[in-house]
């Protein structure tokens, strides 16, 4: 069995997975699949290979479990972005007396990330305070990272502050929550005290979150002198396709798409779907058709497939009336079979999860929800909102595009938000998707009028709203 338990972790890739399912086969031939030494590497080499399901099933089989199998799982279910599911098995397993180490509370805390779930990742918190775990760096960067992805960049800039030594992994989890939340002064200043402390080299990561951090907080031309500092090899590698994509977004925010398109053609690399992809959000922004259809049809040839990229085509023309040009869109993506993804949102109330779908009415209070969002309407129009009709893809009349923007899933959770909470109680949601702009005004414009933060989660950062001000400076 100790052989076993000691072959198992090196089967990792296409051909040791080949390799690991046929030792597998000796395994039960010897009779050791049960062994705990065995099982555990065992379900953590399918859970390495994205076989979860069979690692879980390995796992029920086990005879007995040690904290190695129970955090082996559990950090499978978080890798793969199963958060609620690693959850749901870790708390189990705790009413069954299982003991955590330092592993399996920071792989609870990937999991928390992953559903931004800030109560649960401060009772982690505390839970790790009580037991007076050592000052383990991986379980401190997992707070750092839980921290900022559940838009609290306070305690996650104090669990850094704290720390009596940091990885480049530590400094990057903080500079990734300063990037994603916009706030590029407070990157900035990070990065130079990174530079001045001289202890950790930045790695590629490194310069990713502050030229993203910079793009995303308007300080372009400190981002694009860094990436001008990057090429002449100052902090000691070139810029990867990743660095270059980065400066497309500098510029497409800044406006200067024609720039950025000839920045693309001069590349040492070819173009990817993402790069091609920051452009064609930056010529939604700025309503730039004649690059934006270029850009567009260029993804179109990359990625047939991709369903946001015929979104947002979709909305760029539709923001200057060529519905000929959307209805053909919307045929090419019948013909391929291009399904968008349906838009879900998230809010945690009382520690219950709330899901709702776009024009949800499977909620169990679906009827005050729908008649708190009109209301909702009604009052923001007196306070100056108008529905932006450019995010409809339908050439149906005002009325009809209202009623739909009515019914997006952000705008339901943020209803319902409102009716659960007391006055000045913070809106947290989540969305899988993009957010729209219509949404955003919206959400700004609740801010406003009811003195509340909201912080937004979408598919790609943060928007933390303050008295009706958006820290992503209304470009995302």
């Amino acid at each position: 069995e100790f052989t076993f338990a000691t072959v198992l972790p090196s089967c990792i890739g296409d051909c040791g997975f080949d390799c690991g399912r046929q030792i597998h086969s000796l395994i039960i031939r010897y009779n050791y699949d049960s062994h705990i030494y065995v099982g555990s590497s065992l379900l953590d080499m399918y859970a390495k290979a994205g076989r979860i399901h069979e690692a879980r099933t390995i796992f029920d089989g086990l005879l007995e479990r040690d904290v190695v199998s129970c955090t082996a799982i559990i950090s499978g279910y978080a890798q793969l972005g199963f958060d609620e599911e690693a959850v749901e098995l870790f708390c189990r397993l705790q009413k069954e007396g299982m003991s955590s180490n330092y592993v399996t509370y920071a792989s609870l805390l990937t999991a928390l990330s992953g559903l931004a779930n800030l109560d649960h990742g401060k009772q982690v918190h505390n839970h790790v305070l009580r037991c007076q775990l050592p000052s383990y760096v991986v379980l401190q960067n997992s707070m750092i990272d839980m921290y900022a992805k559940c838009g609290n960049l306070v305690y996650a800039r104090r669990v850094f502050n704290t720390m009596p030594e940091r990885t480049v992994i530590s400094w990057n989890a903080m500079l990734v929550g300063y990037s994603k939340h916009g706030m590029a002064s407070d990157l900035v200043e990070l990065f130079k005290l990174m530079r001045a402390e001289d202890k950790v080299n930045p790695d590629s990561v490194t310069f990713l979150a502050v030229l993203s951090g910079c793009s995303h907080g308007g300080t372009e031309e400190i981002g694009l002198q860094i990436f001008d500092e990057m090429l002449m090899q100052k902090y000691g590698f070139e810029p990867n396709i990743e660095h270059y994509g980065c400066v497309v977004d500098l510029l497409g925010r800044s406006g200067q798409l024609e720039k950025a398109l000839k920045f693309i053609r001069a590349m040492p690399f070819e173009p990817t779907a993402a790069i091609w992809g920051c452009l064609l959000g930056a010529c939604r922004v700025h309503s730039n058709v004649d690059v934006g259809e270029f850009v567009g049809h260029q993804l179109l040839k990359i990625e047939p497939e991709n369903a946001g990229n015929y979104v947002i085509l979709c909305n760029l023309y539709a923001s200057c009336g060529r519905w000929e040009e959307v209805r053909a869109l919307r045929e090419m993506m019948k013909d391929k079979v291009v399904i968008k993804e349906p838009g879900r949102s998230w809010i945690q109330l009382d520690q219950i999860l709330h899901t709702f779908h776009a024009n949800d009415r499977s909620h169990p209070r679906k009827d005050e929800v729908h008649a708190k969002v009109k209301a909702l309407s009604v009052r923001l129009k007196e306070a100056g909102y108008e529905p932006d009709l450019s995010c409809v893809l339908y050439d149906v009349d005002e009325e009809q595009k209202e009623k739909v923007l009515l019914g997006h899933s952000e705008k339901l959770a943020l209803a319902f938000g409102l009716l659960c909470t007391s006055e000045g109680v913070p809106l947290r949601v989540i969305k899988n998707l993009r957010i729209c702009v219509d949404c955003h005004n919206f959400a700004k414009l609740i801010s406003k009028l009811y003195g509340r933060e909201v912080s937004l989660r979408d598919k790609n950062r943060f928007h933390h709203i303050v008295e009706g001000v958006c820290s992503c400076g209304d470009y995302w």
